[in-house]
């Protein structure tokens, strides 16, 4: 299925030459009626000599609707550039032509229009302007024809041509994530809420679940969720709509007043809005002036608009005819995904365009030269390198979310992301083969992580000279790592012999994450006081002396060397002894069912204060439990 759609100055005929194509009469509104002017899009469809059927946008040519033109041009695989006989190339039919080029529509017609008002000499007059117009744009070298809407003259050879210029554009690509960006929206009594558009990038189906995105920004929710009721082309009744038609869809659950033209229905949980947007900007040979620095132009996308502020990322301007990387802030969402065509516009004249190449990019230094570069792989690249290049800006990301983030197939991303990582460009995370769920760095950005995760545990050394090891939620929190992220990473790094894991002390949870070959050295004077100590717990086990108090980093050092136990409030028992005092408690318990602090302090002729130390211990090491003034054993 195609779309053709018109383009070309205001009163050349662009509305009746589809009325005398179709038999069908584009202009909807009773404005446009009375007034003999085309206000908004108007829609019809045709079928060929051959049997195929097309679908036909036609667009309003005054220079005060130039914004209901753009929200229709987006959908274009032909263009039917109309130039009246008797007029010839006139303002606005430059600024769509600009706008095609802009929106790179390469297949089209030039359609002279009104050849009963003009003499043979003028109106090859008037076809060497036309051709002369288009040079340099998509549309040079396309066939011209001259046709009148009133005589039917022409129109047989406009419809041989059409078909010939079909048979050479390319049909709308299908990579699984149908788009339909909404021009109309309307209730149709007994039906409901029915939405309109241009299908491109995926097959929409009855039946199936959807979304549209953005949902209106005040108060509402992320995306507005619905059902497909039904779906139609040109008043045909489908049970599935391909990329490429004009198609009708009946939303449930929703009401038109909840849809709004630039909005776009999709499958969910893949389009998220964005405001923030990475582009490669052209700025049209015709302006006067150049597109500046922190700019403010009105943004056309699909069939959107919003108000965009354009940040030059590599020069303080864009002269007319060159191009430039900018990133462009929006003043409201817009469900836009890479490789999106856009056009940028001042209040009253096309000023440029371009292309999407990131639709979710970080904020970026100007001027930068890794960013520029960045930037160029990923617009220009093959599919791998164009991935490579999100990938560096986006990671870590799961591979799902990187194929959203990319302009290629579901299946085309994927082969692209296992090359990457069979050819060592990238590291997957996790098993393989890949899954949607596999978490993916650049190998540059993975090296730079261990990197940064060994200066991490080598600056918890140096605060910590006598720990063998950083705890490993700590040592994520330094990172900043999500906690499956950190895992999958730790569970590589320690599979390389880059990091190793380390028991932690008895009483602290989980492990230690410590550098391979890492000997922690006592000086002399902390030899003296470790021997001084763990002599004084070997004569009085139960009772250890707590006056002869050492440093917490020389008591975590005895833990991780297993032979001591720090149960709190100053109290540290040699491990043997902890061992036995626990040992008999539980025994004791699995005895006669409780036991008291009383009796704790009995059994072993300590005082109440290491009785109660002890307990607690054991309470928080989830080996007892109290109940009142007993403790019993957990089971």
């Amino acid at each position: 299925m195609y779309v053709i759609g018109t383009a070309g100055h205001v009163d050349h005929g662009k509305s009746a030459l589809i009325r005398a194509l179709t038999g069908i009469d584009p202009d909807r509104l009773q404005e446009e009626k009375e007034r003999g002017l085309t206000i908004d899009l108007g829609f019809a469809w045709l079928t060929l000599p051959s049997g195929r059927e097309v679908s036909i946008v036609d667009v309003p040519g005054h220079e005060r609707f130039v914004r209901n033109m753009l929200a229709g041009a987006g959908g274009m695989d032909l263009a039917l550039l109309v130039v009246a006989a008797d007029e010839g190339v006139m303002p606005q039919t430059r600024e769509h032509l600009a706008i095609l080029d802009l929106l790179q529509v390469r297949s089209g017609v030039l359609v002279l229009t009104k050849k009963d008002l003009a003499d043979p000499d003028w109106l090859e007059m008037v076809a060497a302007d036309v051709q002369e117009a288009v040079k340099g744009t998509t549309l040079e070298g396309s066939p011209l024809v001259a046709c009148s809407a009133v005589s039917g003259e022409g129109l047989d050879d406009l419809l041989a041509v059409l078909e010939e210029r079909l048979q050479s554009t390319p049909t709308r690509r299908d990579i699984g994530r149908p788009r339909l960006p909404i021009d109309r929206a309307f209730t149709i009594a007994g039906f409901g809420t029915v939405a309109t558009g241009t299908l491109i990038d995926g097959p929409l189906r009855v039946g199936q679940e959807v979304e549209v995105v953005p949902a209106r920004p005040t108060g509402a929710p992320e995306a507005l969720r619905s059902r497909i009721r039904g779906l139609q082309t040109h008043r045909k009744k489908l049970e599935e709509a391909r990329p490429g038609s004009r198609t009708a869809v009946n939303l449930a659950g929703l009401a038109a007043a909840d849809l709004y033209r630039g909005q776009v229905v999709t499958t969910p949980g893949w389009l998220a809005p964005t405001v923030v947007l990475d582009v490669r900007l052209r700025a049209l040979r015709s302006i006067r002036h150049p597109i500046r620095h922190n700019q403010t132009l009105s943004f056309h996308t699909g069939s959107g608009e919003t108000r965009a502020r354009v940040r030059l990322l590599d020069r303080e301007e864009v002269p007319p005819g060159e191009e430039g990387w900018a990133q462009l802030r929006l003043a409201a969402p817009a469900a836009v995904v890479k490789g999106d065509l856009f056009v940028v516009r001042t209040a009253n004249d096309t000023v440029g365009g371009g292309q999407v190449v990131d639709a979710h990019p970080p904020r970026h230094r100007r001027f930068h030269a890794a960013t520029l570069e960045a930037l160029s792989v990923a617009q220009g690249g093959s599919p791998e390198e164009a991935l490579l290049g999100l990938l560096a800006r986006a990671e870590p990301c799961e591979l799902s979310a990187l194929v959203r983030r990319t302009d290629l197939g579901t299946d085309q991303a994927r082969a692209a992301a296992e090359a990457l990582v069979a050819e060592g460009r990238a590291v997957a995370l996790g098993p393989r083969p890949l899954t949607d769920a596999t978490v993916l760095y650049s190998a540059s950005g993975f090296a730079a992580l261990g990197e940064r995760a060994r200066q991490a545990i080598e600056a918890y050394y140096r605060q910590h000279p006598l720990r063998r090891g950083i705890a490993r939620e700590e040592l994520k929190s330094r990172l900043r790592l999500a906690a499956r992220v950190f895992d999958l990473a730790l569970e590589r790094w320690m599979a390389s012999g880059e990091l190793e894991e380390i028991a932690l002390p008895t009483g602290q949870a989980g492990t230690a994450v410590g550098l391979p070959g890492h000997e922690v050295r006592l000086t002399a004077a902390q030899e003296s006081e470790v021997r001084a100590l763990l002599a004084a717990l070997e004569a009085n086990p139960y009772s250890p002396p707590t006056d002869r108090r050492l440093s917490p980093e020389l008591v975590a050092y005895l833990e991780e060397q297993g032979k001591v136990v720090d149960v709190g409030d100053g109290v540290v028992f040699a491990a043997g002894a902890y061992r036995e005092m626990m040992e008999r408690i539980v025994e004791h318990l699995k005895r006669e069912g409780t036991i008291t602090l009383a009796q704790v302090r009995d059994m072993f002729g300590t005082s109440r204060k290491y009785a109660q130390a002890l307990l607690e211990y054991l309470d928080l090491r989830r080996v007892t439990r109290r109940v009142g003034d007993e403790r019993v054993l957990r089971s």
